[in-house]
């Protein structure tokens, strides 16, 4: 069994869904090596998060980030407020999605389907920079 673990620091992007596909692929030479496993994708931040959605059209970044405001608007009652008020929305939003991933590799590569990609979401206004923890284990291609 084999197991590799690569910290990278992505961004900072605006506020919304981004794909980070390219990112994590590019720190993870390892990859290639590897016949099946998996590859364990977590975000050390509160306020933003990951998932996997399309990958090809781009209006669908822009109706996700659409309907997550929708879902939680900045404007309730919160009183978590001390760091503005992106902060909290921000909180629930990462809550929704989540911090982590865990993706199926066969034959080397991710076993995304045709149209899926990994986003990193954007919840604050004024973000920086984010560090993501990328654990690969497998077995190793003969």
């Amino acid at each position: 069994m084999f197991w590799a673990q690569n910290t990278i620091r992505i961004g900072p992007y605006p506020r919304g869904f981004h794909l980070v596909t390219r990112e994590i692929l590019w720190a993870l030479p390892e990859l290639e090596n590897i016949e099946v496993g998996l590859l364990h994708v977590f975000l050390q931040h509160t306020s933003a998060s990951l998932t996997i959605n399309e990958n090809a059209d781009p209006d669908v970044r822009i109706d996700m980030e659409t309907s997550f405001n929708r879902l939680v608007p900045e404007n309730q009652p919160f009183v978590h407020t001390i760091e503005g008020p992106d902060d909290m929305p921000a909180h629930v939003k990462s809550s929704l999605l989540g911090a982590s991933l865990v993706l199926p590799i066969s034959r080397g590569s991710l076993a995304l389907g045709t149209w899926q990609g990994i986003y990193l979401c954007e919840h604050r206004n004024a973000a920086t920079p984010r560090t993501v923890v990328l654990t690969l284990q497998g077995k190793l291609k003969n």
